[in-house]
């Protein structure tokens, strides 16, 4: 099904198009023919139930596919409501970058500046850590600190409390290392700044300004819509609903938790792509998508670079922003170009999510922008000898360790869940084959990670110490 949605002045859906309209708009896009794609390769991939969103010439055109829930068989429709997962760092990095517009922050300044009772372990870096840092993913910060700290308003200043005592993965400013907890801490600042919740000032500084209606961050605003279950289950086959909605802890909010329609996550990125039009300076926007920092890891997320809050590509010289989430059976997947003014949205609630959108959004990005992704990761034909003995060892952050050893003349890798991450998942074991003398194709690692390959990429520090990085996490040998 597929149309093109608005809100009326009583806050109510109207449809400009109507449903399995077989016309086409803009810049050649065909909605009967996308939706029929859509419907096909969810199928194929045995996801339960997608949302598209696709701005071209300046218009959200807004799909959806399968359902909700296997169990009730209750239907996807446009203004279903989906878990973006990590997308919501770029929620709070645009909310920092708004109070940066209006001088009530310093992108410069030491976090301690703002939150005097933020700290680290490592009193040197303690005093180091810049906001700015924190939104590029180089403070150091660890992402697996998973801290419930309860439903109350002060959830976020009870978590940065408990945060004092949670090692870094690495001193700030040495590399590039994916840190939600850097998130949660940047959620609590702009509390102290704003005198609101973060929850309330994504309400008041963002939804509203741009009339988002089908974007929220608490469960209990979210179950007034039509919203998705999470799906696990083997690759291959069709997933059960999960268990439990949603297992994250409300302190998870900024770095984890905001709850939208692909629809509304495309409008997010619509404003972005109009220089911030009501909530952003130009300045600003164009600072979230300046480089900050290359990364080693150039296929976990697609990155090639990391800016204020979004992850940055290259494709064959078209530029490109966007952010992928998860959240235990919901994956979202946002990809920006600008010069083609197109922002394509996916939210997803389960199966092999990650193979649909890389199907769907390497036709539509092609087509609608001239586009060309990278081929699927994966080890070559032709797999290079290499010596594994330098690498051999045990890796640690916070929740995590990792163990590479030798099994029968080949590379293994043992990923383990630890300390207050121990009960989301039973250790992974992971073959290794290497694609060059530093990256290595893991594979078995299942669809929480990968369904295929899942890249391991070893390297050093600048501070010279080696380390193997796992999902954009940088992990210090020990």
């Amino acid at each position: 099904m597929s149309e093109n949605l608005t809100w009326d002045a009583d806050g109510n859906w109207t449809a400009s198009g109507e449903w399995g309209t077989s016309g086409s708009t803009g810049r050649g896009f065909h909605l009967a023919r996308w939706q029929a794609r859509l419907d096909e390769l969810r199928a194929a991939h045995h996801v339960p139930g997608a949302a598209l969103a696709v701005l071209v010439d300046g218009q959200v055109h807004e799909l959806a596919s399968g359902l909700l829930h296997r169990g009730t068989g209750v239907e996807v429709t446009p203004d279903s409501i989906f878990h973006s997962g990590s997308i919501a760092k770029v929620y709070t990095a645009t909310l920092v970058m708004r109070l940066v517009d209006e001088g009530r922050l310093e992108l410069d300044a030491p976090v301690v500046d703002v939150l005097p009772e933020f700290a680290t372990p490592d009193p040197e870096a303690t005093q180091t850590i810049t906001i700015r840092q924190l939104l590029s993913h180089t403070g150091g910060v660890t992402n697996d600190f998973n801290h419930d700290s309860g439903r109350g308003d002060d959830c976020l200043a009870k978590y940065v409390e408990a945060a004092r005592e949670v090692a870094l993965d690495c001193p700030p400013g040495t590399a590039v290392s994916y840190g939600g907890l850097g998130y949660v801490v940047l959620g609590r600042v702009i509390e102290v700044v704003t005198g609101l919740t973060w929850d309330q000032a994504l309400k008041e500084l963002l939804f509203a300004p741009l009339g988002l209606q089908r974007s929220m961050t608490l469960p209990e605003e979210a179950l007034r819509f039509r919203v998705a279950m999470s799906h696990l289950g083997e690759p291959g086959k069709d997933p059960d609903p999960a268990p439990v909605w949603d297992m994250m802890p409300r302190s998870a909010g900024p770095a984890g938790r905001v709850l939208v329609s692909a629809g509304d996550l495309a409008r997010l990125a619509h404003m972005h792509l109009e220089d911030g039009k009501g909530v952003l300076s130009p300045r600003a926007v164009a600072a979230m998508r300046r480089r900050e920092v290359d990364v080693p890891d150039k296929w976990t997320v697609s990155a090639d670079g990391w800016g204020l809050g979004w992850t940055l590509y290259d494709w064959d010289g078209i530029a490109g922003y966007g952010h992928d989430g998860a959240a235990i059976g919901q994956y979202a997947y946002l990809r920006v170009v600008p010069h083609a003014g197109v922002a394509v949205a996916l939210m997803t609630n389960g199966g092999s999510a990650r193979l649909l959108y890389a199907d769907l959004f390497r036709e539509l990005l092609g087509e609608l922008a001239g586009v060309t992704m990278p081929a699927p990761f994966g080890p070559p034909a032709q797999p290079p000898a290499v010596d594994i003995t330098p690498l051999l060892g045990t890796y640690k952050r916070e929740g995590v360790v990792i163990t590479v050893s030798r099994d029968d003349g080949n590379a293994h890798m043992r990923y383990e869940f630890v300390d207050g991450m121990k009960d989301l998942s039973p250790p992974l074991e992971m073959t290794l084959e290497p694609v060059t003398d530093t990256v290595f194709a893991a594979s078995g690692a299942g669809p929480s990670f990968s369904e295929d390959y899942m890249p391991v990429v070893f390297s050093t520090l600048s501070n010279g110490t080696e380390c193997v990085y796992v999902g954009m996490r940088a992990t210090p040998k020990v």
